[in-house]
């Protein structure tokens, strides 16, 4: 028995394949920059605090939260009323000092001599949870307090906008259309794809 082939069948059921796979490219690759763009928007309106410890000793890892609460308590007023991300970022660098004075006081107060510093910079984050939220991996600005030597593990949270404190998820509000992001609602794998090409970007950098 002869096998006859449907050439014009077989050649249009490729064609619909091709269309399908480029489509589906087209899409995931569309989905990929809508993710990287959210997740640029975010940083961009984000102020983050972090305070890095003398140690990892437990004595230095207290003293790191009660300097981080001092802080809080200092400027949480004082970041209530700003309008937006440039803003909170201009008062912190001209708070940076009284934010210094504010860390150097507990340190006092608590029996330690450990020199402080306090700067706005660029600093780089991992994926990171914290109550009930999630920001992508990436640069972003950050008050930067270091306590000491430095080397122990750090503390972060955000000081704009104002989720460190009471009522945070009002704030949440913020982030306007994307707050679904920062909620963590299904973005578990869009986080990983940031922070897999975040880190493909750093590693190329560094070249």
């Amino acid at each position: 028995m002869r096998t006859f082939h449907n050439e014009k069948g077989s050649f249009s059921h490729t064609v619909e394949s091709v269309v399908l796979i480029a489509l589906v490219f087209t899409m995931a690759s569309a989905g990929i920059r809508r993710t990287l763009n959210t997740a640029n928007r975010i940083r961009s309106d984000t102020l983050r605090l972090h305070v890095i410890a003398n140690s990892d000793e437990d004595f230095d890892q207290e003293l790191k939260l009660k300097v981080r609460d001092r802080v809080l308590s200092e400027t949480g007023e004082l970041f209530a009323e700003v309008s937006g991300k440039s803003e909170a970022k201009a008062l912190a660098e001209y708070s940076a000092d009284d934010i210094q004075k504010a860390a150097e006081a507990v340190i006092s107060e608590e029996g330690f001599d450990y020199p402080v510093s306090v700067s706005v910079t660029k600093t780089w984050f991992e994926t990171r949870s914290y109550d009930g939220f999630t920001l992508p991996a990436g640069e972003y600005d950050a008050v930067r307090i270091v306590i000491g030597a430095g080397e122990g593990h750090n503390w972060w949270c955000v000081l704009y906008p104002q989720l460190c404190v009471p009522g945070a998820q009002n704030s949440l509000d913020r982030y306007g259309s994307n707050v679904s992001f920062v909620l963590g609602d299904g973005y578990e794998l869009r986080f990983a794809i940031v922070e897999w090409i975040e880190d493909a970007k750093r590693f190329l950098s560094a070249k």
